[in-house]
C-alpha cells in the first residue's frame, strides 16, 4: 500500500514543518512500513544546524522513523483515530551524516504489540547505507 503525504496526515497528527515523511511506499498495518523523506536545504532546522555545513539533526531522523512507526500501528482498525507517543528510545546509533539532497529510505518493524503499548525497530538508509537505527517504545492513546 502506498500513501501520499496527504494520506499520511489522515493517520498521524503531524503537519509542516514537523511532518518528516513524504511518502509511505509499503505498509502492512501492525507489522511493518517503509517510506521516504527527501531532505532539502530549505528545511527550517538547516538555518542553525549548521549554517556552514548542513547536517540533519539525529533527533529528526529518529522522529522520521517514529512517524513511520506511528503510521504502522495507527493503521490497525482498533487504533484508528488515536495518537502514538514515544515511551522510550534504546540503542540509537547514527552511522553517517544526512545532508540536503539525500533521499532517506525509512523502515519500521513492530517487534511487540500488546494492547496500546509496543516496541519497534526503525532503520534509515541513504543510498543503501544504514545511517541510523533505534529501538523505540510507544504507547497509543485517544
Amino acid at each position: 500500500m502506498v500513501l501520499s503525504s496527504n494520506e499520511i496526515q489522515k493517520i498521524i497528527p503531524h503537519r509542516y514543518p514537523f511532518l518528516m515523511v513524504d511518502k509511505i511506499t509499503e505498509l502492512v498495518p501492525g507489522e511493518k512500513a517503509s517510506g521516504v523523506k527527501a531532505v532539502t536545504a530549505n528545511e527550517m532546522h538547516f538555518l542553525g544546524h549548521f549554517p556552514e555545513e548542513h547536517v540533519m539533526p539525529g533527533v529528526l531522523i529518529i522522529e522520521a522513523l517514529a512517524q513511520i512507526g506511528a503510521v504502522t500501528v495507527l493503521s490497525l482498525e482498533h487504533q484508528k483515530g488515536r495518537t502514538a507517543y514515544f515511551a522510550g528510545i534504546r540503542n540509537a546509533k547514527f552511522r553517517h551524516k544526512v545532508v540536503p539532497g539525500d533521499l532517506m529510505n525509512l523502515e519500521f518493524e513492530i517487534l511487540k504489540l500488546k494492547n496500546n503499548v509496543g516496541i519497534g525497530l526503525g532503520k534509515a538508509f541513504v543510498e543503501g547505507k544504514l545511517v541510523c537505527e533505534a529501538e523505540m517504545t510507544f504507547a497509543t492513546s485517544g
